[in-house]
């Protein structure tokens, strides 16, 4: 392990540009660019404000796949309403990077999560590229009892999985609805709070780590058109009770992948369970740990690990905590250009990039 960076405020997000310098978003609304080995060369002016407020701030960046050609970058952020400043939701913006100067131009909101609510958790939010260039907008459900019931309405933004393109408008090829007034965006529904995302590396497909309620943390491989079951399936219990929030599946929901259904304690605490928090997420496709190919890795925030997960075809076999013994929150994972993970620790102010090549 090699801490390459620290001084970070709640680092959110990590992309790497194709030269191998990085852009770090931290969730207070500064964007930093870095060199390969990790020096920070400077901040990124031009970035909009944001709602830097509970869980909400500047969240994810992902390239335009032509970045190379267009230097186009999109990034998520928690958004106040303009007439109402108790409102607030997600909002995807793209930009034109110049690296040299450090400044984005051309910032234009492309896509907002509607409607908004009196909320300061649950705003997801990854952004994936498909192979068809078009990009994955994953929302969170705003964590109210008042609004998580809206992951199952398609007329509202809420605990959904977006597809859009690089203007904003649907994605040709979305799931045709026939509920009316139904959100044309809508990939997928009934989810909590998305805070991982990426792509299969054989399959295209999206692959999600969602948040559960008090334990019942899941992997999703999303689908279009499909209901993920929120908040009226689920593996987890309501805050501070053994009450399961509802029954683990039901008919025409889809079940999760994996679920880390951690039992808090000995028998005798009455069968509480914890939560992992997952947030991060990566495909290994590198050839310098070669027992990790083809292996799902994800952070966690509550529960301090990097977690290895084994796969056969769409199965999770076998399980495997790292990084536990730091104690440090992770809140991302990307697999470098020289075959090494990076993460990012969830702290403030002395937030990390570490990279990690056993």
């Amino acid at each position: 392990m090699t801490e390459l960076a620290t001084g970070f405020a709640n680092p959110w997000s990590l992309a790497f540009l194709p030269d191998g310098r990085m852009l770090v978003t931290e969730r207070a609304g500064r964007m930093s660019l870095l060199a390969s080995n990790g020096a920070l060369i400077g901040p990124v002016g031009g970035v909009p404000a944001v709602l830097a407020q509970g869980q909400g701030g500047l969240l994810d960046v992902a390239l335009d796949p032509a970045f190379a050609s267009n230097r186009r970058i999109y990034f998520s952020f928690a958004e106040q309403d303009a007439g109402n400043a108790s409102l607030n939701g997600t909002a995807v913006a793209r930009a034109v990077l110049d690296t040299e100067a450090r400044t984005l131009s051309a910032v234009t909101v492309i896509f907002r999560q509607l409607p908004k609510a009196a909320s300061a958790g649950h705003f997801g939010s990854r952004l994936v590229f498909d192979r068809s260039g078009n990009l994955f907008v994953t929302l969170g459900e705003r964590l109210l009892d008042t609004e998580r019931g809206f992951a199952q309405d398609l007329t509202r933004g809420h605990g959904k999985v977006m597809r859009i393109t690089t203007d904003g408008a649907p994605a040709p090829g979305n799931p045709s609805w026939t509920q009316a007034g139904a959100q044309p965006a809508i990939w997928s529904y009934g989810h909590r709070n998305v805070q991982g995302a990426t792509l299969h590396p054989a399959t295209g497909e999206l692959w999600i780590s969602e948040h559960g309620a008090q334990g019942g943390d899941e992997v999703n491989r999303v689908l279009a058109g499909r209901n993920y079951g929120w908040p009226l399936a689920s593996r987890s219990q309501e805050y501070g009770t053994t009450q399961p929030v509802g029954p683990a599946s039901l008919p025409g929901m889809e079940d999760p992948l994996w679920v880390w259904e951690t039992v808090t304690g000995a028998p005798w605490t009455g069968g509480a369970k914890s939560s992992i928090a997952p947030a991060g997420m990566a495909f290994y496709t590198g050839t310098a740990v070669p027992q990790w190919q083809g292996s799902l890795f994800v952070t966690s925030l509550a529960g301090m690990a990097l977690w290895r997960l084994t796969l056969s075809g769409n199965t999770v076999v076998a399980q495997e905590r790292l990084l536990a013994g730091r104690n440090e929150r992770l809140r991302d994972v990307k697999q470098g250009p020289d075959g090494a993970l990076y993460l990012l620790t969830d702290e403030a102010p002395n937030g990390k990039l570490l990279r990690y090549l056993p």
